[in-house]
């Protein structure tokens, strides 16, 4: 994708010359996008209690308006499948009813105020971004987020589901939860296969594309219309009727379709302005705070995200994202839309179908602006279960089970906190959940030896190596909570000073998960400005689980020591063999004794033997006992033992553990 010319790679820019250098393929991506994102915004936005036009509002201006102000290359801003949750309470907290009776003044109402709450968020974004927060978003502990993330995921399924099937329904999403045999046995059997229809084609398609190549160009959404509109015409549900299946008679018509304007440039009768009445109320500063918090720690972690595989290594300016969606944010609730963010799906397949520069953002909005003011009669004969089930595989894909055994696999503690952002969110709210999170994870951190005192400073030393290095000794703990001055130690030092950086935290109580990975990312921001970064002193400290990334606490290091009493002439079998199966040394001895059975026949000589003693983590020593079961004891008289024991410096016994040391070093 990039090219070298005289040992330079060429790295696109969103400039003029990008713009036309790079139109052809940022304009093909930028179609690509469309017809993903078309479906999608239209679900997303009725999944939050918004009319349809809503989202497609919310995309045309975050990519017209954002792709001048964000440095951004390759991040698609859009409405987001996270903020479905928040916004359809808001709408539920202000009499709305997600439209589930049809589009009443209640509704209208409880839009209304939504978009002020929207635009009372978008200026705390843009505050935000201006007065460089954008760190803040370095706080938060990574299984928290990816709790609250499947907890999202879960809700969506949980209020899509019944929506698929042709049923109305609401609650709370445990509520809702125990209702869904209930929801089965009431589904309208025409809407249900187009939902379930949908979701199986959501789901493999994927597959298919695996196997015949140019498939994978065709958007699964995109697919999800192309049958279920015609399924929709056959059903006839552009008319009202009723037909009986089985003694039951169900309904059909045009409430389940999109609701879309009849007539070309209809869009524009649809703008709505914010009833900013609505934020002399006190609740409507909690929702404005929801989306604020919510919405920019989404488009932050995306916006990181899309940076680490953009093929060029841009890196984005977050506080100058985080303005771009703030403005964004604000003209779109102003007329009507949904809060937007930096959204990582339709930014992955913008890099996936060639993009070059931010203008194929830009380009996928004027596609949506073309084709909904054009053609609103084609929208109107989408058929809602079809979009229902998108969000239904949007849902699963927030929560899916990978992303439960990659927590457990770095680590037990990871996964209790996990799990607990994931339950509270599920019975109480985001914020509430999001903070139990965060709660835990500092009780564990307490727990695993970190001082009080350092939770939010961190306790560091800094000295110069050289003239162009720097070593900076960190004490106490180095955990999410006091990351952010950390980090902003490591660049100052190295960043700005333009010093190569040694971090050594041999000397820490705990590094935690969450810093393990920011500090491969800061290596990655180190190289990219030609400078060098290096972790010292992991090696020193003990992993809570097997991961790279699993978190380290000083203490003693649990081994096993295996003993092997055998006949002398077996002594250097016995110690090539051990090292061949992966131990990192071992200790040997002469020795004389009797065993059983030369007790038994009487003997009472002793015979010349060799003592051997191994230490070494639980996964070698099962090996090597395995071969001592097999190739070992069946054919010589060899007495073995294992226990328990604790050393001060794990890869002294573990040459895994050193090679993954030497790899985060170098």
């Amino acid at each position: 994708m990039s090219r070298e010319e005289n040992n330079v790679v060429e790295i696109p820019r969103g400039d003029v010359t990008g713009f036309t250098k790079y139109l052809k393929k940022d304009l093909i991506s930028g179609f690509m996008v469309f017809l993903i994102a078309l479906p999608l915004c239209l679900g997303i936005s009725l999944a939050c209690g918004y009319p349809p036009i809503a989202g497609i509002f919310t995309a045309i201006i975050g990519a017209v308006l954002t792709t001048f102000i964000s440095n951004s290359e390759l991040t698609i801003k859009g409405p987001a499948a996270g903020l479905i949750v928040i916004a359809i309470e808001c709408i539920e907290d202000f009499g709305g009813d997600g439209m589930m009776g049809g589009w009443s003044d209640a509704d209208m109402t409880a839009y209304q105020a939504a978009l002020a709450v929207g635009v009372a968020a978008a200026v705390m974004q843009i505050l935000f971004g201006l007065f460089r927060g954008g760190i803040l978003g370095e706080f938060f502990p990574i299984s928290t987020v990816h709790g609250m993330l499947a907890a999202i995921g879960v809700i969506i399924i949980i209020k899509q589901f019944p929506v698929a099937l042709g049923v109305s329904a609401g609650g709370e999403p445990l509520e809702m939860l125990e209702e869904i045999p209930h929801y089965i046995m009431e589904a309208n059997p025409a809407i249900a296969a187009i939902g379930i229809v949908s979701i199986l084609i959501m789901f493999f398609w994927p597959f298919a594309g695996k196997r015949v190549e140019f498939l994978k160009k065709i958007p699964s959404p995109m697919v999800v219309l192309i049958v279920t509109i015609p399924m929709g015409l056959a059903f006839d549900l552009l008319h009202e009727h009723s037909y009986t299946l089985q003694g039951h008679k169900y309904q059909l018509g045009e409430q389940y379709l999109v609701k879309m304007p009849e007539h070309i440039f209809g869009m524009f009768d649809d703008v709505t302005t914010p009833d900013f009445s609505a934020l002399r109320q006190l609740k409507a500063w909690k929702w404005a705070m929801m989306f604020f918090i919510i919405g920019s720690l989404e488009s932050l972690l995306s916006a990181k995200a899309v940076d680490l595989i953009d093929p060029w290594k841009r890196k984005t300016s977050m506080n100058r994202d985080v303005v771009a969606v703030g403005v964004g944010n604000l003209c779109a609730s102003w007329v009507g839309g949904l809060p937007m963010i930096s959204e990582i799906v339709r930014s992955k397949a913008n890099i996936d179908n060639g993009a070059h520069t931010r203008f194929s953002d830009m380009w996928h909005g004027i596609f949506l602006l073309v084709f909904v003011a054009l053609f609103p009669t084609f929208l109107h004969e989408i058929p809602l279960a079809a979009l229902a089930g998108m969000l239904v595989y949007t849902g699963y894909r927030l929560a899916h089970p990978t992303e439960f055994i990659h927590v457990y696999r770095i680590g037990k503690e990871q996964l209790a906190v996990f799990m607990t952002t994931l339950v509270v969110v599920l019975a109480t709210d985001l914020l509430i959940g999001v903070a139990a999170g965060i709660l835990l994870k500092m009780v564990i951190h307490v727990a695993n030896g970190v001082p009080i005192k350092s939770l939010f400073k961190p306790y560091i030393e800094v000295q110069e190596i050289d003239d162009n290095t720097s070593l900076i000794l960190a004490r106490e703990s180095a955990v999410f909570s006091n990351w952010i001055p950390f980090r902003h130690q490591i660049e100052q030092i190295g960043l700005v000073q333009k010093r190569n950086l040694i971090v050594d935290v041999s000397d820490t109580k705990l590094v935690d998960h969450s810093v393990m990975e920011k500090l491969d990312e800061m290596k990655r921001d180190f190289e990219q400005e030609g400078l060098t970064f290096e972790v010292r002193g992991l090696v020193a400290l003990q992993p809570l689980a097997k991961n790279i990334h699993a978190a380290r606490k000083s203490g003693l290091a649990t081994m096993r020591r295996l003993t092997i009493v055998a006949d002398a002439d077996l002594e250097p079998w016995l110690q090539q063999k051990i090292i061949e199966l992966g131990a990192s040394g071992y200790t040997s001895q002469p020795c004389s004794g009797a065993g059983r059975s030369d007790l038994e026949n009487g003997g009472v000589a002793t015979t010349s033997k060799v003592r051997i003693e191994v230490v070494m983590p639980d996964a070698i020593c099962e090996g090597v006992i395995k071969y001592l079961r097999q190739d070992v004891l069946p054919t010589h008289r060899v007495m073995v033992s294992v226990e328990l024991v604790d050393v001060v410096r794990r890869d002294h016994f573990d040459l895994l553990e050193t090679e993954v040391d030497a790899v985060q070093h170098h």
